[in-house]
């Protein structure tokens, strides 16, 4: 599948047939996140990758609530994930990096001195090539945000302390049941409404000009 592929047809998939993922995709698909970009290339990501209903299971037990899983349609689809992959962050490895020798210079040292946690910059990189790879090796994907449980989830899964759950990334054989998202209702936003050229709100359409060549 070439990469335009990938584009048009990336999107969340919230419902899986429960089929085991292949070690040999996976390890592909795992692979491809690691060419994502990082900060001053200090790979502050972690992931734990859990496989099969007993480990997964585990995941939801800590992120979920009996309530939740009762009244939440799209429950039975997820749950069906044969693979998670749950991400976090550390942030000492980034203000360690920007205290080195090279990086010392742009005061980076300390939390306080980022304008952008570059952390989660990251994290959200790794997240797009997890998905993008997933498409092209057949498989579907999407990602669950950190929104309960972060404690008890780092906890079960043994996380060492200095670390955030970001979020998860769920893989797997899409399902047959997956109805299209509410949110797909809401017209997609046109070039123009995107991209400011030359200043933001420009009254005319300024384009950028390729400089001529001899």
């Amino acid at each position: 599948m070439d990469f335009a592929e990938v584009l048009r047809r990336r999107r969340m998939v919230r419902s899986f047939s429960g089929r085991p993922v292949s070690s040999d995709v996976l390890d592909v698909v795992l692979g491809a996140a690691m060419r994502a970009p990082s900060a001053g290339n200090t790979g502050g990501w972690s992931a734990v990758v859990l496989q099969g209903w007993e480990q997964t299971d585990t995941f939801w037990q800590a992120t979920t609530t009996p309530e939740w899983r009762e009244r939440s349609q799209r429950w039975p689809g997820l749950s069906m994930a044969p693979v998670i992959v749950a991400l976090f962050v550390e942030l000492d490895a980034y203000l360690d990096r920007y205290s080195e020798p090279d990086k010392a210079r742009s005061g980076l040292g300390s939390a306080e001195t980022w304008p952008v946690p570059y952390w989660f910059v990251d994290a959200g990189m790794t997240v797009s090539l997890l998905l993008m790879a997933a498409l092209d090796n057949g498989l579907g994907a999407c990602f669950l945000g950190n929104f309960r449980g972060e404690s008890a989830l780092m906890k079960v899964l043994e996380v060492p302390a200095g670390h955030r759950y970001v979020g998860a990334v769920l893989l797997g054989e899409p399902g047959k049941s997956d109805p299209p998202s509410r949110s797909l209702s809401r017209a997609p936003r046109e070039k123009g409404d995107v991209y400011h050229w030359a200043r933001w709100g420009a009254a005319t359409d300024i384009r950028r000009q390729t400089p001529e060549t001899s």
